[in-house]
């Protein structure tokens, strides 16, 4: 019998319940009133820094293999089966962890339940597919190498993080890809897709005693033998160094625009601060009213897209700073960029700074909680790392009592570090010092 319990009761009527089953899948529902559909996410806790560095792009592809049938149902057929009905069925996978998911009315819920579940636990993994499935990944590499934007991303990350898991594309390379034999495959998915490494989130319509039985029956259901494993792996727990140095890459194109990411290392999941931290980002390049966005495009009109982004991983994390521009300008965006980081650090954030960040986190918060995928990944992302459930309104107090001091206190830590930049663009060198140190870190030496 699954173990019950109430995590946390709203008061706008939502209820999250979460049950452990004897298999040890856990299953996660927010009862949402007023909604007549459901979303539900089936979360593995692994994703492409568990992979061996020969098996770079492993998890992603094992990703794109389970929708190619299982004993039961062909690739057509699970697509079908959900669009149908008219929901939608995909997947994702992060660097921690992989999501499988579909979005159906209320009335549905049993058969997407019954249909993630089979792609999930019954994998056939045919080498026919497999190597089919190959050609499709590299057109999906080709796809991101042919758009500097999003590719400048993966490379900060490289630059970062060095040749680490945290480091390596999500996707892989060609040449990983190429390489990647079906052994490997099936040996990720025996290893990691285990039942302790299950978190199926449901929110919507949904009655978690019901959603809870009509997990058991599907799971139990499955012909699959590689779900009765033991107890997952554990990854272990290892602190990113700070930056000591300044460090740098350069992609040489022919690209009508250059694209740079700046920025050094973040927060990990855990840090008390990341509230402090979404400000911090808010503040710096969050919307048009940020001082990234009025320095360079608004006053200068130096880029057309500039913004300030973090991510938060179990053990480390990442802050960068991305901006678009003629490649002619790039000095004077860097330029720029490094003289809104230095007044921040020197001057600090302004009481109207503040209060705007504070609504427009808070806001987004609030918008958020409207889309019931959105309420689905909140309740598994903090199942799947062991956080405190918040409601929304204990979010928005948090987010309140943010106080200038703490976010001046971590624009010092962060950004008068040497930073990492990448740059893709049509140059041999750059005149302006690729890896520069700010100059407020650059004044102490």
């Amino acid at each position: 019998m699954a173990k019950t319990t109430t995590l946390l009761a709203g008061t706008d009527g939502s209820l999250v319940r979460r049950s452990v089953l004897p298999s040890g899948v856990r299953v996660v529902t927010e009862k949402v009133p007023g909604v007549h559909s459901a979303t539900i996410g089936i979360w593995i806790d692994a994703g492409s820094r568990d992979e061996k560095g020969s098996h770079t792009g492993a998890a992603h592809y094992l990703e794109h293999l389970l929708f190619k049938g299982t004993s039961k149902r062909s690739a057509m057929e699970i697509a079908s089966a959900i669009e149908s009905v008219g929901g939608d069925i995909n997947a994702f996978t992060s660097k921690e962890h992989t999501c499988y998911y579909a979005k159906v009315l209320a009335v549905d819920l049993p058969l997407a339940i019954d249909v993630l579940c089979d792609v999930v636990t019954d994998a056939q993994l045919k080498t026919e597919d497999i190597e089919a499935e190959r050609g499709v990944i590299l057109e999906e590499i080709a796809m991101v190498d042919d758009d500097p934007s999003d590719l400048v991303h993966d490379q900060f990350a490289r630059t970062l993080f060095g040749d680490t898991s945290l480091g390596r594309p999500i996707l892989g390379t060609a040449q990983t890809i190429l390489g990647i034999s079906r052994r490997s495959i099936v040996n990720f998915y025996a290893k990691f897709y285990q039942p302790e490494s299950l978190v199926i989130a449901i929110a919507g319509d949904v009655d978690h005693i019901r959603a809870v039985k009509l997990v058991e029956k599907a799971m139990n259901s499955s012909p699959n033998t590689l779900l009765n494993l033991p107890t997952r792996t554990v990854r272990a727990v290892q602190r990113t160094p700070r930056i000591g140095t300044p460090i740098s890459s350069l992609d040489t194109r022919k690209t009508e625009q250059a694209h740079v990411v700046m920025g050094t290392h973040g927060l990990h999941r855990g840090d008390h601060r990341r509230f402090t931290g979404a400000i911090l980002s808010t503040v710096l390049g969050g919307g048009m009213s940020s001082r990234l966005f009025q320095a360079v495009r608004e006053q200068r009109g130096l880029a057309y897209s500039v913004y300030a982004y973090s991510q938060s991983f179990r053990d480390s994390g990442l802050f960068g700073i991305y901006a678009g521009c003629i490649p002619t300008k790039l000095d004077q965006v860097l330029e720029v960029c490094q003289s809104e980081l230095s007044a921040l650090v020197a001057s600090g954030v302004t009481a109207g700074e503040l209060l705007r960040a504070k609504g427009q986190v808070k806001g987004g918060t609030v918008l958020g909680q409207e889309d019931s995928g959105a309420r689905m990944t909140r309740i598994a992302k903090a199942e799947l790392y062991d956080e405190e459930l918040l409601s929304v309104d204990e979010v928005l107090r948090k987010v309140d009592q943010v106080q200038a001091t703490g976010v001046d206190e971590l624009a010092k830590e962060f950004l008068t570090e040497p930073l990492a930049i990448s740059v893709i663009g049509p140059y041999k060198k750059l005149r302006t010092p690729i890896g520069f140190v700010p100059p407020h870190a650059r004044s102490r030496s």
